[in-house]
Parts: structure tokens; sequence; C-alpha cells
């Protein structure tokens, strides 16, 4: 066994035991909480023991290109995907945990799970079991898939935008506060896809 496909029994031998009686159990990630443009993205992911997909990890682990193979491996196995996510204006309005919460709740209304493997977010009232689990995606098989799912998600919607708006460094910083993007933000001011309650001593 390679160090890979042993790294990825441990992952999905932690959802195992949530397994037990023929439950159906979901994993929940998301990302981008802490950029200052773009939308919070969650995604809420069912995986199938077989087949195991080596290279599933915590989504920051792999490299840009690993991890769009990775997710087409997942879309294509997964035996359910659901993603979800709220802009900016209403991060803005709710709040950004408000808003992760609203946005998880949106990925896993049509996922039919009994146990939801949740990275460290709780009170989402979703209809089965929530399990909040700190460092998820460095743990959890299902919630590894869906940080993952969320990530490529996200990034390609930050590619997207670069396009729109190529002076911010979209492509590069994912709406993140590098350096780039911040003077960026002094000499431009904002985009629509800022999120104004996060970006106030840049501009």
């Amino acid at each position: 066994m390679t160090n890979r496909e042993h790294h990825a029994s441990e992952l999905l031998a932690f959802d195992l035991p949530y397994k037990s009686g023929g439950m159906v159990v979901a994993g929940m990630d998301e990302v981008g909480r802490g950029p200052l443009a773009g939308n919070v993205v969650t995604a809420c992911v069912v995986m199938p023991d077989e087949p195991l997909l080596i290279w599933i990890d915590d989504s920051k682990k792999l490299s840009e290109h690993r991890r769009e193979i990775v997710f087409n491996e997942i879309m294509e196995h997964a035996l359910y995907v659901g993603i979800g996510e709220v802009s900016p204006a209403e991060i803005d309005e709710i709040n950004i945990l408000e808003a992760t919460r609203k946005a998880m709740r949106i990925a896993a209304a049509a996922v039919p799970a009994d146990i939801f493997l949740i990275d460290a977010v709780t009170g989402l009232g979703l209809k089965g079991k929530e399990v909040p689990i700190i460092k998820g995606d460095a743990s959890s098989y299902a919630i590894a898939a869906a940080s993952i799912v969320a990530k490529v998600t996200r990034d390609r919607q930050m590619i997207e935008l670069d396009r729109l708006y190529p002076e911010y460094g979209f492509a590069r910083n994912k709406g993140y506060g590098t350096r780039e993007h911040t003077d960026a933000l002094k000499r431009f001011g904002p985009c629509p896809f800022h999120r104004k309650s996060f970006i106030g001593h840049f501009v």
C-alpha cells in the first residue's frame, strides 16, 4: 500500500463508524470565509466506500492541478453532491458566519443524509444529525471530498471574476488580501464583488 493509499484509507476509516446500521453520511466544508471578495462556497458530499480515491485530502494540501483532477473523480463517483453559496452583498448584510451557515444549509438541502460530518461549524438545523469536527478536512474522507469540491468551485468563480476585473489579480489571490490585491483596492477602489464589510481600512 502506498502512502497515498494509506492516508486515504485512514480518512475513510474515520467515517466508517458513523455509517453503522446503514446510515448515509455526508461531509460538509466551506471555502472563502476570509477573502475580501467573492462568494463563500460550501459543499455537501456523500462518497461511496469504493473506489477509494487516493488523492482525497484536505484541499489546502493539494496543488491546484491535483485538485482539479480529484474534483473530476469526486464528481464522477460521489453518490450525492450539493453546492451552496452566498454573495458578497449578503455576507455584508448577515455577517460571514451566518452566510456560511446559510450556504451549508443550501448545499445540504437536497442531500439525503442521516449524519452530516461538518468542518467545525455548528447550529445549521439540518434534517439529519450534525457532527462538528475540528479540522475535519484533515480527518474525514467525506469532509475532505467536500473541501475539494468547494475549493475548486470557488477558485473557478474567482478566475471568471479575474477576466472581468483583471486589475485585482483574482486568478492569483482568489480574493484574499494579498499585497497585490490591497494595493489595487487602494488604487482602483472596490468592484461589485468585494465585501464592503471586509475592506474598510483598505479603501
